[in-house]
């Protein structure tokens, strides 16, 4: 470009220019392109990657659901496969044996006499018949808080569960634990652990569905709290009944947790859906006066 522009200076048109010159013109221009066409990928690139990472930020709820049923998948896999075979019982044996120390009376769990008696309580609030109930009133609250699409998903969530629960055990059809270490009476099979199951999905299911209705961080941090430290205490309390082996119940909270994030997924994902057609079935939204500053 220079030397062109210097031609013109001196007087010289491009054609009247030495042909050394437009050698050196044509080559400057050939490098120019050249360049040009190595950035533009680059700058494609750091677009999408940008882009991508714009898109990761607002779906990073998304992502860690995903990544909550995959792990949550695998550790069952891992539990069933340990089940059927005879061998791998040790680490059970070795959790029941500790919790119930007593020879002369094998039914009772270690501690104080009235520990039992509380984790007998504690049980109960995995139980169909005490999840149904709740269920029912938290399906009301629900409806009142005009959240229709959550209020039908809990329904969902708490029959998918049931169902769960018992074709499961029908296919592995586990023993439980002998019955001079059982504190409760207990049905059908062992594996996985239904009290462990379905308050996962329904405790789960409920506290992911109550944090859309309450605008505040710290509201919606100590329901999903609570939500697992009800999960968390009707699981343990099968394993130190001696209802379960503690892999029934860890089954139980996997097969739980992946199902009550499926359903979470869904409810995202007919939301959006639902939202963008203004659908009737949906939940409302919370209004700007109560929203957190």
């Amino acid at each position: 470009m220079e030397s062109v522009r210097e031609g013109r200076d001196a007087g010289v048109t491009p054609k009247s220019m030495p042909e050394s010159r437009r050698r050196e013109s044509s080559h400057v221009g050939t490098v120019t392109q050249l360049y040009r066409s190595r950035t533009m990928p680059i700058q494609n690139l750091i677009l999408f990657a940008r882009r991508a990472l714009a898109l990761a930020r607002t779906e990073i709820a998304a992502l860690a659901a995903f990544a909550v049923i995959a792990l949550c998948a695998a550790t069952f896999a891992d539990l069933a496969e340990d089940s059927r075979e005879a061998d791998s019982q040790g680490f059970d044996l070795a959790v029941l044996h500790a919790l119930h120390p007593y020879a002369a009376d094998p039914a009772r769990p270690l501690g104080p006499p009235w520990a039992g008696i509380v984790a007998a309580d504690i049980t109960s609030l995995g139980s169909t018949a005490l999840l149904v109930l709740f269920a029912l009133m938290a399906v009301g609250l629900l409806l009142m808080l005009q959240k229709r699409l959550s209020a039908l998903l809990l329904v969902v969530g708490l029959a998918g569960g049931l169902a769960l629960s018992e074709g499961l055990k029908a296919v592995f059809e586990r023993a439980r634990p002998p019955v001079e270490f059982q504190s409760v009476h207990t049905l059908n099979a062992s594996f996985p652990s239904g009290h462990a199951l379905l308050s996962a999905v329904f405790y789960l299911t409920l506290g992911v569905m109550l944090t859309r209705a309450f605008p505040r961080r710290r509201l919606k941090a100590y329901v999903m709290g609570m939500a697992i430290v009800m999960t968390l205490l009707v699981g343990l309390s099968r394993i130190y009944l001696g209802a379960h082996w503690a892999t029934d119940v860890f089954a139980g909270w996997s097969v739980g947790a992946a199902w009550a994030m499926a359903l979470w997924l869904v409810s995202y994902a007919v939301a959006r859906r639902q939202q963008r057609h203004h659908a009737a079935l949906q939940d409302k939204a919370t209004p700007a006066a109560e929203a957190p500053a």
